[in-house]
């Protein structure tokens, strides 16, 4: 899968996007990929724990494999989440957060694993936000090379709580009536 991976990350380097697009199919029907994808999800993962809606908090090592059969792109609908409600602070109302069975867990896995070649090739190299195997340390680590070569300018910005001023009432009426 890595050796796949490889070549959709390669593939869009070259500007050959459809050839990365077939393979990221390729991709999405491998047998090795979807074990992996059961694998991180079911045994790796810190919430491998958590149930969604459907109750399941584990899979037996049967009941993964059957799960490999299941696993199919075509018509593939999510169920519903799962809600946790969460007190906001200062808020009388509380907000819900979703919790996807499973099987949905590790159908995001899979499509992750044949977007996320794709989509670095084309990121940028100095960014670090939200990125796999970067950090903050790695961001920091750039800006100290950087500035040490002549002065410049650096932006800080913390969006921490942002979403906390937004109105959510109004998002939902937007999202319902749109």
């Amino acid at each position: 899968m890595f050796k796949l991976q490889t070549r959709i990350f390669q593939a869009v380097k070259s500007g050959n996007k459809g050839k990365a697009k077939k393979l990221q199919k390729l991709l999405l029907k491998s047998h090795y990929a979807k074990l992996l994808a059961i694998r991180k999800v079911t045994q790796d993962n810190q919430g491998k724990k958590t149930a969604g809606v459907d109750g399941k908090k584990a899979l037996r090592p049967n009941q993964r494999l059957k799960l490999v059969g299941e696993l199919r792109l075509e018509g593939y609908k999510a169920k519903a989440l799962r809600r946790i409600w969460i007190p906001k602070p200062g808020r009388v109302e509380k907000r819900g957060l979703g919790i996807p069975t499973i099987k949905d867990r590790v159908m995001q896995a899979l499509v992750k694993s044949a977007l996320e070649p794709y989509w670095e090739a084309q990121f940028e190299g100095t960014s670090y936000g939200f990125r796999p195997g970067r950090s903050a340390h790695d961001a920091i680590t750039r800006i100290y090379a950087v500035i040490n070569k002549k002065a410049r300018y650096v932006l800080d910005a913390d969006i921490a709580k942002c979403f906390d001023k937004i109105n959510h009432d109004y998002l939902l009426y937007i999202m319902e009536y749109a």
